[in-house]
Parts: structure tokens; sequence; C-alpha cells
């Protein structure tokens, strides 16, 4: 198995609702290990810019007026097939289809506030990685 590294974001939601230490600790006993991690407040352009694939669907107003709603934690999580994992861990994108145990189903409200973010592939987990934290910032893989 290949030791990876993905991109997940805590979102304003869960930072809101003191949940952010749960959700980190999901990821852990799971098998991902933060790497890199910092809260910050997205600004309407870097939200419009990290989620522009999305420019074109009808909620992407919506979206970015939410991902700016608060404190957000965005992180970098290496582990053994990372990508898949957390994305396993996180849970199907709406809680109520979510697996019972993942970091959806048991800490999110709904499909619009479903706490965490997860990158989809190993190219775009790159990509988000690249966003967010620059390469001095980021400890040498496992």
């Amino acid at each position: 198995m290949a030791i990876e590294r993905t991109f997940s974001i805590i979102k304003p939601d869960a930072v809101k609702a003191g949940k952010t230490g749960a959700i980190i600790q999901h990821l852990v006993d799971g098998g991902l290990r933060p790497v890199a991690m910092r809260m910050m407040h997205l600004s309407a352009a870097q939200a419009e810019g990290f989620y522009a694939v999305h420019r074109e669907r009808p909620f992407f107003k919506s979206l970015v007026a939410f991902m700016t709603s608060g404190p957000v934690v965005v992180q970098v999580l290496e582990g053994e097939n990372a990508v898949a994992l957390n994305r396993d861990i996180m849970g199907a994108t709406d809680p109520k289809k979510a697996a019972p145990g993942t970091i959806r189903a048991d800490l999110a409200k709904s499909i619009e506030e479903n706490v965490v973010h997860g990158s989809d592939a190993p190219d775009t987990a790159a990509r988000e990685i690249g966003y967010f934290f620059s390469a001095t910032e980021l400890q040498p893989r496992s």
C-alpha cells in the first residue's frame, strides 16, 4: 500500500459547534496523521478560487457564503491510500446516507452542513494542498 497525502477542511458549521477535536480524532483513529494544519477564515476570493470547479452550479454562491461564514480548519493528512481512506472515514456527502460511525453520520446536520470536505482523487489532493500550503510548511513524507 502506498503512503499518500490528502487534503481536508473542517467546515464552519463544525468549528462553530466545537466538533473540531472529535473530527480530528475520527481521522487519527481511522489511520490518518495530520502533517499540516491551520485555522483560518476564508475570504470570498479564496473560497471562490478553491471551489471554482463548481462556479456554474446553482449552489455555488451559497457554498461560498457558507464557507466564509466562520473559521475553518485546513489540513494535510497522510496515511496508506489517504485519499480513499479519508473519504471512507468522512462518509457520504448526505449524512442521512452515510454509514454509521463515519464523521458525517455522527456529526453532520445536513447535506449542506456536512462538517468536512475531502479531496476526491490524488491529483485533486495535490492541487488542494498546494492551494493552502507551501512546500516549506509540509514535513517530508514518512
